[in-house]
């Protein structure tokens, strides 16, 4: 947890010339003190996660607006319900265009796709599946504004089609990298062999911080990887363990895995438990009896 970082929800922080921060008002266990929306420019400003949809920060995004400068292209990070579903009312207030991977469906791992089709695998948590954008950005993409550009970089993991945004060196994260938090991998919608490729990739950009879509900003980057990679990697330890000896469903594997996790977080620590369990089956380092579902139970190899 980032302790001493306490955002006033609505009010634009300064973060570096030409870039503002807002706090959404939807503080919870999943999205710590809000969506952190950033206003990009001087003059043409881009909206990165506009957020949800609430008229109070809709308002919030306006208000910030100094004369002169003018909303220019709305940039969303992946479409969860805190990030993306207030760009359709800012498009629709202001005239520009909303720019994406694509719907929640873009960028899913053919892994992924064969496993929703052959068995239910749950999941879905917070998908804006209304979510369209009006232009598509691929990866190595690049958009630029009065006095900025940006540089789409594909990061599935949290989502198939999450994007982070290189400014400089900075990347706007989303919920690939935070500071407070690891993020949830959620199959089908998240993909842990996904999240590791993407943890690698992010390796390689040189930055000497993150803007997250959560919590405040990350300013040893490189370490902050690094510690991920290594949390990803000690819970399939844990989880391999714990199956060594007997086939176990999803739920007690988690049990045994988070000691003293908080009720509220028990739902998400099994989807990112499940999530595991999908990349080690694919390396066949686990079996289960029949189809892999979310009710499998697991052995280890």
């Amino acid at each position: 947890m980032q302790a001493s970082y306490d955002p006033k929800v609505g009010e634009p922080v300064e973060l570096a010339p030409g870039l503002r921060r807002l706090t959404a008002p939807n503080p919870s266990p999943m999205t710590y003190h809000g969506t952190n929306t950033y206003l990009l420019g001087e003059t043409d400003i881009a909206v990165i996660d506009p957020g949800p949809a609430k008229q109070e920060h809709l308002a919030a995004i306006l208000a910030a607006l100094t004369p002169g400068q003018r909303v220019s292209h709305i940039l969303v990070t992946h479409s969860h319900m805190d990030h993306s579903p207030l760009a359709i009312e800012l498009a629709h207030q202001t005239g520009a265009p909303i720019l994406a991977f694509g719907d929640h469906l873009a960028g899913r791992s053919e892994v992924m796709i064969n496993l929703a089709a052959k068995s239910d695998l749950g999941g879905g948590e917070g998908m804006d599946r209304a979510f369209a954008p009006d232009e598509i950005l691929v990866d190595g993409s690049t958009v630029s504004g009065e006095g900025w550009d940006v540089t789409a970089m594909w990061t599935p993991g949290h989502t198939a089609n999450h994007l982070c945004f290189v400014w400089g060196n900075a990347v706007f994260t989303g919920d690939h990298v935070m500071g407070w938090s690891t993020s949830l991998v959620s199959p089908p919608d998240g993909d842990l062999t996904a999240f590791m490729d993407s943890c690698s990739k992010l390796q390689s950009v040189p930055a000497g911080r993150y803007y997250p879509g959560h919590g405040d900003l990350v300013l040893a980057p490189l370490d902050r990887l690094d510690e991920l990679i290594t949390h990803r990697r000690g819970r399939e330890t844990q989880i391999r363990e714990a199956i060594a000896e007997a086939e176990l469903d999803v739920p007690t594997i988690t049990r045994r895995v988070y000691r003293d996790l908080a009720p509220g977080l028990l739902a998400a620590a099994e989807r990112n438990v499940f999530a595991h369990l999908i990349d080690l089956h694919t390396r066949r380092l686990v079996t289960t009896e029949g189809d892999l579902h979310a009710a499998s139970r697991f052995k280890g190899v």
